[in-house]
């Protein structure tokens, strides 16, 4: 008897393995996005289970006051900073083109810049792969709208009422693994929501950071750019230097002098956020050692772009918890010696 409940162990064990991989193999991208609404979906359950805690509602009750608040929040900042932001935004539309003439300038006296320039000419962008290239960037566009949509219905649907998915899962198990199964799934939960509140923390301190900085070396519309920084820091290495680059076209017609201090800005917030803040704010939500995570970013986003790019980081820590607990904890201590 004993034999055959560890016959049933292994053979749940390998059929859900074999299901994970054959989608990994066939549609992984599938699973990048099912994973991002898994994220809001602990993101949208640990606000309300904190409100529901203190004040003794219902769960479900709380991650409806939870997502109305957010709502609120939103819709009250569009109404207090709409005037502004958008004449920030307008002010930023009518300024970049002329930082794009001072670099177009700029790159006419390199030979490998008039090459570049010239692939950037209408003419060559009328072409057929400048045609395909734009279709490919209209078509990525809604394709990225799309998946955002579809990621928020899955973490509300998951985060409103769990229990079916939990249990679906645990119904693939053999009976004798499914309460180890339960106590892992909270110990992932706990993982991804302490990675959420860290990362909301450092993306907060980047926008702020890079709002006062800008404001004291005078640089117009550093509230929007602030804000831009905050947004962009969720994508680690690319998103700090593409958030750079409005501020920098802002500067240019300003002079080398003025492009130096923005540059200096947007490192010296970079530094802060990757070598002190980042790292002591992990270090107290969760451990991961900083070679990992450059390993796994490096690896996610050159096999999946920006969303596994994005991704990677939770995606490890959460990898590293199952390890941790299925491996180390369920197999590797209880060696006999």
């Amino acid at each position: 008897m004993q034999i055959r409940s560890s016959i049933y162990r292994v053979l749940s064990l390998v059929v859900l393995a074999v299901v994970f991989l054959t989608l990994v193999v066939i549609a992984p991208d599938v699973l990048l996005v099912i994973f991002a609404g898994i994220l809001f979906g602990v993101f949208f359950g640990g606000g309300g289970e904190w409100i529901a805690r203190h004040t003794g509602l219902p769960r479900g009750a709380g991650i409806a006051i939870f997502v109305i608040l957010i709502l609120a929040a939103i819709i009250s900042g569009i109404m207090a900073f709409a005037p502004a932001v958008t004449d920030q935004f307008d002010q930023l539309a009518k300024e970049i083109p002329a930082g794009i003439e001072k670099l177009r300038e700029w790159l006419k006296d390199y030979s490998w810049g008039e090459r570049l320039l010239g692939a950037a000419q209408p003419s060559a962008l009328m072409s057929a792969e400048g045609g395909s290239a734009a279709a490919s960037a209209v078509t990525m566009t809604f394709g990225a709208l799309g998946n955002f949509v579809i990621m928020l219905f899955i973490g509300l649907y998951g985060a409103i009422d769990p229990t079916p998915y939990r249990k679906g899962l645990s119904v693939l198990l053999a009976p004798s693994l499914r309460p180890r199964a339960d106590v892992v799934l909270d110990k992932a939960r706990r993982t991804l929501q302490s990675w959420l509140s860290a990362q909301f923390i450092s993306m907060t301190a980047v926008g702020l950071l890079t709002w006062l900085g800008l404001s004291l070396i005078g640089v117009p519309l550093a509230f929007i750019l602030g804000i831009i920084a905050a947004l962009l820091a969720f994508i680690p290495n690319i998103g700090p230097v593409l958030s750079a680059m409005p501020a920098l076209l802002l500067a240019l017609p300003e002079g080398n002098a003025s492009v130096l201090q923005v540059a200096a800005v947007y490192v010296a917030v970079q530094t802060l956020e990757s070598y002190v803040i980042t790292p002591l704010i992990q270090q107290e939500k969760v451990s991961l050692p900083p070679a990992l995570i450059i390993s796994a970013q490096l690896l996610m986003g050159v096999l999946f772009g920006i969303l596994g790019l994005a991704l990677a980081t939770p995606l490890t820590a959460l990898i590293m918890t199952l390890v941790s607990a299925l491996y180390v904890e369920d197999l590797l201590e209880h060696e006999e010696t």
